[in-house]
């Protein structure tokens, strides 16, 4: 299946995987408090689209149990070749930019950083809260990247370096028809979809020079590097960029991660 998403980054070289382990070890534990405080509980089916390398799929998996099931798409599976060992989770290669869902069925479904990379996310949208049945729960976790303020720098042109870089590879990802601040519009998308009981609740903290969490822009910047030198950036700049984000001098607040969600009628 080609891809059609228009998602910026490589998710099928070892960076994806990286990547993933940057999210996984920084959001899972927002995720499954947040998808625990809403209700998750046995014998629901869920629903888990864009499941990356398979982390959230498998806690949903432990928490519905075997009266339970879950289905978990991705454009790319390759990263979720151990899910089916859990036994109520069936894995499927699914593109939710151009193939429907089951109408109806899904008691949650949940996406992480999904939409906000895809140039059709409100037909995606659309598609998942008719997948859900009545009473079900949409649950969309995603970033504002409009907001990433320096909180420390070892000089003012660093901080202007890191600046300067990061709006670079904000770039790549709008001209790829991303929303770099879908999780602040998912709220007034998710009401104009007729859901109710619509909310959302944000999380966020500083990430300092060579924590785990500041890994996400390496890898970022990594992975597109070769599309920044057009908007002005040299490799000089890539490489004291990479090195600034290693120094623990430096701390930026991380990507806000809005979570909303809401109940089909």
């Amino acid at each position: 299946m080609p891809d059609t998403s228009g998602y910026a980054f490589d998710n099928t070289s070892e960076r994806a995987g990286s990547r993933y382990d940057v999210l996984e070890s920084t959001y899972d534990p927002v995720t499954f408090a947040r998808l625990a405080e809403l209700g998750v509980a046995p014998g629901m089916r869920c629903l888990e689209v864009g499941a990356g390398a398979g982390s959230v799929a498998a806690w949903l998996a432990e928490r519905v149990g075997p009266d339970g099931s879950v289905l978990a798409t991705d454009i790319e599976p390759r990263w979720l070749g151990e899910l089916p060992a859990a036994g109520n989770v069936r894995v499927v290669r699914h593109d939710i930019t151009q193939e429907d869902l089951p109408e109806g069925r899904f008691d949650l479904i949940h996406a992480r950083l999904v939409l906000l990379h895809l140039p059709e996310r409100q037909a995606a949208l659309d598609r998942m809260v008719r997948a859900l049945r009545p009473g079900g729960r949409l649950v969309l976790d995603e970033f504002d990247c409009g907001w990433v303020p320096v909180l420390s720098a070892p000089s003012p042109e660093s901080a202007e370096l890191f600046e300067r870089m990061h709006d670079a590879v904000m770039g790549v990802l709008t001209r790829a028809g991303a929303d770099i601040r879908w999780g602040l519009h998912a709220y007034g998308a998710l009401r104009a979809t007729g859901l109710a009981e619509v909310a959302s609740a944000t999380w966020a903290e500083a990430w300092v020079g060579g924590s785990r969490g500041i890994r996400l822009h390496q890898v970022n910047i990594r992975d597109v590097g070769g599309q920044l030198t057009g908007d002005g950036l040299t490799d000089d700049d890539l490489e004291r960029c990479l090195r600034l984000l290693d120094d623990p001098s430096f701390a930026v607040n991380s990507y806000p991660l809005i979570t909303t969600w809401g109940r089909r009628r």
